[in-house]
């Protein structure tokens, strides 16, 4: 052999490895891992489950296994995903939360959202209601503000939990109002929501889905929906910016992975889910929990993360949040 085509040969099988390495790993494999933070029956498990069937059907060759692992307000789920390998075997849906607000909440997270974390897309958007016990005699935002004006820390409002969406959604609504809350934090939203039917919370700021069968036999009266623009599932209800309260609270949910799973991969998971979500058949289920289909690129999803953050750090500041 001559000289120069050993040389070549020795150039193309070095050259090998470092393709080999640029290439990402083939989707879907064998098994994947859907890991939700939050239980069973939760609004994350139902729309990990509506995702990872839809995968089961588009790529029959491969499992698609939901996995619940709740704990620390959607922390010790979001971490594992986080912290397992980045070759598609596992992703996740999670929130806002451990995704962008546990940041500001928390002193110290086992992971970092900007730098072990993955956005892949938006899977929904949903809005919360600002519901109120009907013994109240408000029927508008402007009514409710005008009455904790005149009754300064007077009324309490019922959240799912300290440092939650539901929680500080009411604080940024008393900071730019000017009025005086007392806050009472329960486990789930529907303790929250006996609270303010039986008077022991006045109102609330809750997902819609929890608020609206109760709204509709009388026992709470829904106020303003907490979205950018008005809910199709709540075409009536006014947006609080609407009503003269600019705050905006979105309970948004995304599918994410390792934070280093290659570009390539997360694309091609981006595909296939946002191909899913907007199935007709899809799009029926999720309206039922009062839910949109969005299906964002990455770098829009790493956006929203980002803006959650610059939202919600006044608000914590100013109300002085805290968790640990």
């Amino acid at each position: 052999m001559g000289r120069l085509a050993f040389s070549a040969l020795l150039l193309v099988a070095a050259a090998l490895p470092a393709q080999s390495q640029a290439q990402a790993p083939s989707w879907p494999p064998k098994t994947v891992r859907v890991l939700v933070p939050f239980g069973p029956g939760s609004t994350p498990d139902i729309v990990a489950r509506l995702v990872a069937e839809g995968l089961g059907k588009k790529h029959p060759g491969s499992v698609f296994v939901v996995e619940n692992k709740p704990g620390a307000s959607g922390n010790l789920g979001t971490d594992t995903v986080a912290k397992a390998a980045p070759d598609g075997t596992t992703i996740g849906v999670s929130i806002g939360g451990p995704l962008a607000i546990n940041t500001l909440l928390f002193s110290k997270l086992p992971y970092d959202p900007q730098k072990d974390i993955a956005p892949v897309t938006q899977l929904i958007t949903q809005p919360s209601a600002l519901a109120v016990n009907p013994g109240l005699n408000v029927n508008t935002v402007a009514e409710l503000i005008a009455l904790l004006k005149a009754n300064p820390g007077k009324y309490n409002f019922a959240s799912i939990g300290n440092g939650s969406l539901s929680h500080l959604a009411m604080e940024a609504l008393a900071i730019k109002a000017g009025v005086k809350l007392v806050h009472i934090p329960y486990q789930a939203s529907p303790a929250a929501m006996t609270a303010i039917m039986r008077g022991d919370a006045q109102m609330g700021c809750l997902p819609a889905i929890s608020v609206t069968p109760q709204a509709a036999n009388g026992a709470v009266k829904i106020l303003a929906v907490s979205t950018a623009k008005r809910s199709p599932f709540l075409k009536d209800v006014p947006t609080l910016k609407e009503s003269g309260i600019d705050v905006e609270a979105d309970a948004w949910m995304g599918l994410i992975a390792p934070g280093a799973t290659p570009p390539a991969l997360v694309e091609a998971i981006n595909k296939d889910v946002v191909e899913i979500i907007k199935q007709p058949s899809v799009v029926d289920k999720l309206a039922t929990q009062l839910m949109e289909p969005v299906g964002s690129s990455p770098a829009d999803f790493r956006k929203l993360m980002n803006a959650e953050i610059d939202r919600w750090a006044p608000v914590i500041k100013a109300a002085d949040v805290k968790v640990n």
